[in-house]
């Protein structure tokens, strides 16, 4: 089984990994579009204004563009460790014991803008991208879309992706059995369903850490279903959209 996570806009500084070697990383067949990104934004970040501007950046963020500009000196940490913001604090990965951090690097995968899909463990350095940064001479869409989409499609178990619709378009997931897209919802007292914002994140992030924590071995989406209902989670079929995975609502 695949669960997807979307990364996040912040990150952790520092680590005590050895630097950036793109060709370590999960799906190592990536390595070449991660090298020809990796050098467009330290070459973008070198001027300090162009890259605040096409990262979208005020100025008390100017220090994400010397992250970027030390990509390949910084050291790294795991991918899971290295994320923060709503999701990654319900995650919580520091109270994490062994166990479940090596099942992660065998089921969970983060979506990077800058590196494409890396393992949960993968080693990364803090970097500043996101979806819809203007690097030029790239169209991130165009970029990563089909590549992506290839890679994930090749996984042959469940995939469930828990990524935000933004991140999705950067390399959908196949519409096939198996494949499922988590979508957080509010059931309002006519149950109308509602998306949720800050909700959807932590609610993300609590689902992934229960993942982690009971270790499933899940084969199809009845065994998602039958799990997360046993483990207090409810989870609904949701909307049906042709040629896209079968939407399910995580009611909140």
């Amino acid at each position: 089984m695949l669960f997807l996570l979307p990364p996040s806009e912040t990150k952790r500084a520092g680590g005590d990994g050895h630097p950036l070697d793109v060709s370590q990383l999960s799906f190592a067949d990536l390595a070449a579009l991660r090298t020809e990104l990796a050098d467009r934004l330290m070459a973008l970040s070198a001027d300090e204004s162009a890259a605040m501007s096409a990262l979208k950046l005020g100025p008390r963020l100017a220090g994400e563009v010397h992250h970027n500009r030390a990509l390949r000196t910084s050291a790294t940490m795991p991918a899971l460790d290295r994320f923060t913001g709503v999701l990654f604090d319900a995650l919580d990965t520091a109270t994490l014991d062994a166990r479940a951090r090596s099942f992660s690097a065998d089921t969970v995968v983060v979506h990077s803008a800058l590196f494409g899909l890396v393992g949960a463990m993968d080693p990364i350095p803090a970097y500043r991208l996101s979806h819809d940064s203007r690097i030029p001479g790239v169209v991130l869409k165009r970029f990563w879309r089909d590549a992506i989409a290839e890679r994930i499609a090749s996984h042959d178990g469940l995939i469930v992706d828990l990524r935000s619709e933004a991140y999705a378009e950067l390399g959908p997931a196949p519409a096939r059995d198996g494949s499922v897209f988590v979508r957080v919802v509010a059931v309002d007292d006519g149950g109308r369903r509602r998306a949720l914002n800050h909700f959807n994140k932590q609610a993300k992030g609590r689902f992934t850490r229960r993942l982690l924590e009971t270790r499933p071995q899940l084969d199809s989406v009845d065994d998602l279903m039958t799990w997360a209902g046993d483990q207090g989670f409810r989870l609904a079929p949701g909307a049906a959209k042709p040629g896209a995975p079968l939407e399910v609502d995580l009611v909140a």
